[in-house]
């Protein structure tokens, strides 16, 4: 997934010590046109990305050389030490509910690739990440988008 590699150069661009969920959500907008598009409209992916951009100027500064850690369940990611490979407790744990997402679609449908929504719908459920943070400052309700993506035949 493109994104993956996007918040990997992010985050060493930025000089963080980890990959977080806020990298892996600039990212997928950036790469992924269906996760932008699930954000709203053009506005409010503009917001979005508005303080993602912020981050390196100072919005993001509090969030520099400190680890995310929400209290998400750090899960062992296809068998990788996610905090050596330099990705934080939050970000770990939305990667692998993203793969979790994945695999349940394909024992229901057959189609089990990792898709951009199932990794937005991963960060927004943890409301504590700063993804959800950066979300809810842009307008976005993270409850809401995950809604949107688990069913997008209604109107959530």
């Amino acid at each position: 997934m493109r994104a993956l590699d996007g918040a990997r150069r992010r985050a060493l661009r930025d000089g963080d010590r980890q990959i977080d969920t806020a990298h892996l959500l600039h990212s997928l907008v950036e790469a992924d046109p269906g996760a932008a598009a699930a954000l709203g409209d053009a506005d409010r992916r503009a917001r979005v990305l508005g303080y993602l951009v912020q981050r390196s100027i100072g919005y993001g500064l509090r969030w520099q050389r400190s680890v995310e850690d929400t209290g998400a369940t750090l899960p062992v990611l296809r068998g990788a030490d996610t905090a050596a490979a330099g990705w934080s407790p939050a970000a770990a744990a939305a990667l692998a509910g993203a793969f979790d997402r994945a695999a349940h679609r394909g024992a229901l449908r057959g189609d089990s690739r990792v898709r951009g929504l199932d990794l937005l719908a991963a960060l927004a459920v943890d409301r504590d990440s700063r993804a959800a943070e950066v979300l809810r400052r842009a307008g976005v309700d993270p409850g809401a988008l995950t809604a949107r993506i688990e069913h997008p035949s209604q109107q959530v």
